[in-house]
């Protein structure tokens, strides 16, 4: 079929990166099964995804991986090079010496010679390999930013992926690294919706020219660390009922309001029909008083590193 998701440049980028303004996330809790998830990717490609991403940590690596060759057998794409997969390093892996091992290990598991875009997870080590969330504080702690990315640009110039980014920075960490970079990071992803919108660091990676892709638009309902608050707002139902959407697809305000702010989405679903329509969002826009009306929500992060790590005043003081 037409893909009908708009391209966005990433303009940072080293190699001239573009990707589709929308992506499919496959984090999910609790975890789907393999065949499932596989199925589902199957089912996004048919309906015009183009954007997958994962991580080593979502174990979603693999169901990807076999359905991208599902999807190349049956005729859905033609080529692998209709598709933009991103990874993640994993904060076990945050070490320099681990950085290239670790994005040949997803490679295997996506079964694929390179990566359109690898990611630092998050700017966190972890001393070993985690056996409960969250991890204990004596076992965290902040990643050498200049060995660590000097690795990832290694990654890139392998050809192992096209670009390199990071997770889950602030305006402070992307500060270190463009100190020291010889490739700069070309995304940054982080949760942004209308609860938490992320002005200031959005106008930052703006200004730098570090592309802002958006995860938890929704607000990670049904997550560990999400909650109901985007789908209890009545300002986005008010807006949803003007646009002629269902209560039940008010998602979709959320997902045209993170695209109008000029950040590329994340969304996540494994449902066939609100998977398409996630994809609706592109032939209408959000008017002057309804951007006004989201603006001024209050704002409330989702805490999603409090699930992962114990709670450190010392270790947040240094995110």
């Amino acid at each position: 079929m037409e893909n009908k998701v708009p391209i966005v440049s990433v303009v940072s980028s080293f190699s001239g990166l573009t990707m589709p303004a929308i992506g499919m996330g496959t984090a999910s809790y609790p975890p789907v099964d393999a065949g499932t998830l596989k199925s589902a990717i199957v089912e996004a490609i048919s309906a015009g995804y183009r954007h997958f991403d994962t991580a080593f940590i979502y174990g979603s690596e693999q169901p990807i991986g076999a359905a991208i060759a599902e999807a190349l057998n049956i005729g859905l794409i033609k080529s692998r090079n209709e598709l933009f997969i991103t990874s993640k390093l994993w904060c076990t892996y945050a070490e320099p010496d681990l950085v290239i091992p670790a994005i040949k290990m997803s490679l295997e598991n996506l079964q694929l010679e390179y990566l359109d875009l690898y990611l630092i997870h998050w700017p966190l080590k972890f001393s070993k390999e985690v056996s409960r969330f969250p991890v204990p504080k004596e076992e965290v702690s902040v990643i050498d930013i200049k060995t660590v990315w000097s690795a990832m640009e290694e990654c890139q110039l392998l050809g192992l992926t096209k670009a390199i980014g990071v997770s889950n920075f602030s305006s402070r960490k992307l500060e270190e690294i463009l100190s020291l970079a010889k490739i700069p990071p070309a995304v940054n992803q982080v949760e942004m919706n209308p609860l938490w919108q992320q002005k200031e660091l959005n106008e930052y990676c703006k200004a730098k020219g570090i592309h802002v892709s958006a995860h938890s638009p929704l607000g990670s309902k049904g997550t560990l660390w999400g909650d109901n608050r985007i789908f209890d707002c009545h300002a986005l139902k008010e807006i949803a009922e003007a646009k002629g959407k269902t209560i039940a697809q008010r998602w979709q305000i959320c997902l045209r309001w993170v695209y109008e702010q000029g950040a590329s989405v994340i969304a996540k679903s494994f449902n066939k029909k609100r998977m398409e329509e996630n994809l609706e969002i592109f032939d209408w826009s959000l008017s002057v008083e309804e951007l006004e009306k989201i603006r001024v929500l209050p704002q409330c992060k989702i805490n999603s590193i409090g699930t992962f790590i114990e709670p450190s005043a010392e270790l947040e003081a240094q995110l």
